[in-house]
């Protein structure tokens, strides 16, 4: 192992099965609905919830925090969900081994944790002679398994990254160096969904009877997976912001920074296209009721104020809810109904306040299930919204991409996140340009 490292939304059914067949084959207009595409929504899923959870379970651990044990059970649960979903493309024997490879090396995190509270240098050593074992043998597995389809070579590569990103943000946070220890752990939450990009790619061209000869990597797919990562990682660092906020920690600012880059590149996608007046319509919109309130009810739990507590949690429920409902219908002519954006923004909310509540109340078990179930519902945000832009839009996302020949080298700045980027901002220059319309129409009437 280098040591790079020295210095109507709905949320999708995860770890039941890959294969989709039911859905319809030959699509006449372009979707993000294809069985290889809610494949690849899948491996999103459980990819970037198990880095989440991974880097999250090595700090807690660090300091000793009361839900360490809750956080490493779920990092291990997400390990168990991916079982049933392995075993229903490659059968039970692939999937067995799977588990025996994936939910092994998750172990040799603790060690790394020892080793680093111990200053123990020969523990450290084994740590990362168990991850060189790990990346050599699920490399190995991934290259059997696809049939070649993800030669081994690159699966080494990506897999290689994505433990040095693990344990990048872990060293950073351990040096009190917050900054550095958030930018990788966006990094790596990025490069999960590459990883999941070419792996899913791998499968249905492995696989294209399958899945029914639809393709992971279509323009519509790139808008529904960017828009996953973009909500998926805002719930994360919305979550553990509230946390880190309530224990007064000192890297809370950070994870407020982390989100606050989260909700530019949110903003930075629409200025692109639509210029500064959509941008900073949706950043009012996104700021105002919504990450301020989210201070606004860490400092009321933090205060013991109730009542302020309350005020910040109806914001969150109702005002902010309400407003970027309605944005995002407006926005999609109604392709994306605005009675059910609203309600999926509340759900949305009170996930997240479920969650802290529970964490509050010391009930670790409970808050971390309810992580769980929050970070997973994100995911229904690019089927939903995505699948709105795309019918709305089908003249712009006809097309179909081919897989890029080498996997990404970065997890924020590779071909893959290029591709992404651009199919969101064609997805999100529509909503802006007919957000434009949105907000004039507010303005005649607010001057009415």
């Amino acid at each position: 192992m280098k040591k790079k490292w020295m210095n109507k939304i709905a949320a999708p059914v995860i770890g039941a099965t890959l294969l989709f067949p039911t859905v319809a084959g030959a699509q006449e207009a372009p979707t993000a609905k294809t069985p290889a595409g809610d494949l690849r929504a899948t491996l999103d899923t459980l990819l970037s919830e198990h880095y989440v959870l991974a880097v999250t379970s090595m700090m807690k651990s660090y300091d000793g925090a009361p839900d360490a044990e809750q956080v490493a059970k779920a990092l291990d649960q997400n390990a168990a969900d991916m079982t049933p979903a392995i075993a229903s493309v490659y059968g039970e024997e692939g999937s067995k081994e799977f588990e025996r490879i994936f939910r092994g090396h998750n172990d040799y995190s603790a060690d790394f944790v020892t080793a680093a509270k111990e200053d123990n240098a020969e523990l450290r050593a084994e740590a990362e002679a168990e991850v060189d074992e790990f990346v050599e043998e699920f490399s190995t597995f991934l290259d059997a398994a696809t049939e070649g389809n993800l030669p081994k070579e690159t699966a080494a590569e990506v897999l290689e990254l994505h433990e040095d990103q693990v344990l990048m943000t872990f060293e950073s946070y351990v040096d009190g160096e917050y900054e550095e220890a958030y930018t990788t752990f966006r990094e790596g939450f990025s490069l999960m969904f590459d990883i999941s990009k070419a792996l899913s790619v791998a499968i249905t061209t492995q696989m294209p009877d399958k899945f029914e000869s639809t393709k992971a990597d279509t323009p519509a797919v790139e808008l529904r997976s960017t828009l996953n990562k973009l909500a998926s990682e805002h719930f994360a660092f919305a979550s553990l912001g509230l946390q880190k906020g309530f224990d007064q920690a000192k890297d809370y600012d950070f994870t407020t920074w982390a989100e606050d880059a989260n909700t530019a590149d949110f903003k930075a996608a629409i200025a692109s296209i639509y210029g500064d007046e959509g941008a900073a319509q949706f950043e009012k919109i996104w700021q105002e009721n919504h990450i301020t309130a989210e201070a606004d009810l860490v400092a009321a739990a933090v205060a013991g104020d109730d009542e302020a507590k309350k005020a910040a949690e109806d914001r969150l429920y109702n005002e902010f809810a309400t407003e970027f409902g309605t944005f995002l219908g407006a926005a999609t002519e109604e392709n994306l109904p605005t009675d059910a954006a609203i309600s999926s923004v509340q759900t949305h909310e009170k996930q997240k306040q479920e969650a802290f509540d529970a964490y509050i109340a010391g009930d670790y078990e409970t808050a971390w299930n309810k992580f769980r179930e929050g970070f997973q519902f994100m995911f229904g945000v690019g089927e939903a919204l995505g699948g709105a832009i795309v019918a709305q839009n089908p003249e712009a996302f006809g097309g179909d991409v081919t897989m890029p020949e080498e996997m990404p080298k970065t997890g924020m700045g590779g071909t893959a996140d290029n591709d992404s980027t651009t199919m969101v901002m064609v997805g999100l220059g529509s909503i802006a340009a007919i957000a434009g319309a949105f907000v004039l129409r507010r303005r005649m009437s607010n001057q009415a």
